[in-house]
């Protein structure tokens, strides 16, 4: 690339949200160029995130499954794992979709560029590889460098004993006993996968609650079922302690009683959230400020405080998704081709890849309740459905909550097998506008999970 090569479009990060912007701006007749810090495109969803983790929880639903089946007259010898085997899989599914990136860039002569970048100007970047450091030029910028995994204080990460979600997906061992520290989504599926690999699981929530920003009612069956599987799931309880031994991880505890105590671990798992990665791009030296939390605040259009400068993703605030970030890029990149566009969703759907599956779609009861706003719920057991029967999945639950006036749908929660792929008929629904009566004049196929959303 020559120096100072001017861009009409420059995005910095390839996750879901930089390349689905890039290749939009691309669509629309934009020159665009992509730059990444990481060798593989992706982003942290691809490479170290959604789809590594998405794979393992799948050999671990079909071992778990094959147990269960002991029940049904069938019964299996127990599962001899050959790990390097799991990695490679594991890491194949990870090859193929970064493969496919590439060519789509390439098909689309989006330029890509491996470095670091940051903000001379407003239409001025420095790209800082591992060779030399140059610099280009550009109309729109579109920032989309995601999010990594936060820490504790006086907890180091040594990525062997004391890991966080990176780390725990390489798989490099499978400890005789873990320490889960975090109840939200990515602790529960790391924790679930390690537990199918052969590891005693201990959770700690510091709430009252695991995955606290779910209903009660679409946690519970997980709950239940994480509680048998599981050794410990410690709620109400913090780590205010953990040393590192020749041999194990000294972890010492405190409950909502006070009460003390201290176990041993092989293991122990890092899992408290995450934190936007918007230091080092020299936001201070464009105007750009940054909320107490971090994140870069943006309009609708997803612009920032300078015109031509965009943000997307997890460095936009919650909710860190990439099915968020991928549509709010498309947004920016339409509104900088001109088209009339804004990052407007009715709702924005939840999808937790546990056994079984929990998912949501707008305001939860929860958040209902603590605003005063009313609402008419219709539920439906699966213990009721002859399709959830006969995969043994009588604990899940479809739930619908209407306007009592309109009877429009304004949210919906499932718990079961495939929640995550059921939900997308409410989440239609609700931007349609849609009521109770639509869902329940649609002839559903039978005997099939989506009857219960029509039920």
């Amino acid at each position: 690339m020559n120096e100072n090569q001017k861009y009409d479009v420059a995005v910095i990060g390839a996750g879901p949200g930089g390349y689905a912007a890039a290749f939009r701006a691309s669509d629309l007749g934009k020159k665009v160029i992509m730059i990444e810090k990481d060798a593989e495109l992706g982003g942290v969803c691809l490479n170290r995130g959604c789809i590594p983790s998405k794979a393992l929880l799948h050999l671990a639903k079909v071992m778990e499954d094959a147990k269960s089946l002991k029940k049904s007259g069938i019964s299996f010898s127990k599962p001899q794992l050959d790990l390097e085997g799991i990695i490679n899989w594991k890491n194949s599914v990870v090859g193929k979709l970064n493969k496919g990136i590439s060519q789509l860039a390439k098909a689309r002569n989006v330029e890509i560029l491996h470095g670091t970048a940051q903000f001379n100007s407003t239409n001025q970047l420095s790209i800082s590889t591992k060779d030399s450091t140059q610099t280009i030029e550009f109309d729109d910028c579109i920032i989309a460098t995601g999010s990594r995994a936060s820490s504790i204080p006086d907890l180091e990460i040594d990525h062997q004993k004391i890991i966080n979600s990176t780390s725990a997906l390489q798989l490099s061992n499978i400890p005789e006993n873990m320490l889960i520290i975090g109840g939200g989504y990515i602790g529960l599926e790391m924790g679930s996968v390690y537990h199918a690999l052969g590891s005693e699981i201990t959770v700690v929530e510091f709430m009252p609650t695991i995955l606290p920003g779910a209903d009660e009612d679409l946690v519970k069956p997980l709950y239940r079922k994480l509680k048998r599987a599981f050794k410990n799931i410690y709620l109400n309880s913090r780590v205010t302690a953990a040393k590192i031994n020749d041999d194990s991880v000294q972890v010492n505890f405190k409950n909502e009683d006070g009460k003390e105590f201290s176990e041993n671990y092989d293991i122990v798992l890092v899992s408290v959230g995450r934190k936007p990665n918007t230091d080092n791009l020299g936001l201070n030296n464009i105007g750009i400020s940054l909320t107490g939390s971090g994140y870069i605040s943006v309009n609708e259009k997803r612009q920032t405080s300078i015109s031509n400068i965009y943000a997307i993703g997890d460095i936009t605030g919650d909710p860190m998704l990439a099915h968020k970030a991928s549509h709010e890029g498309k947004v920016a990149a339409e509104v900088i081709a001109g088209h009339k566009a804004a990052f407007e969703p009715a709702v924005i759907p939840a999808v937790i890849f546990t056994d079984p599956e929990i998912a949501w779609a707008g305001p939860t009861e929860s958040e209902l309740n603590d605003q005063g706003i009313p609402y008419e719920k219709g539920e439906f057991p699966w213990a009721a459905s002859g399709r959830a029967l006969a995969i043994n999945a009588i604990e899940g639950k479809t739930k619908l909550l209407f306007d009592p006036n309109s009877k429009k749908i304004i949210s919906a929660g499932i718990v079961g097998p495939n929640a995550g792929d059921l939900i997308g008929e409410a989440i239609l629904a609700i931007e349609m506008g849609a009521d109770a009566e639509d869902i329940g004049l649609s002839i559903h196929p039978h005997p099939t999970l989506t009857e219960t959303v029509a039920n």
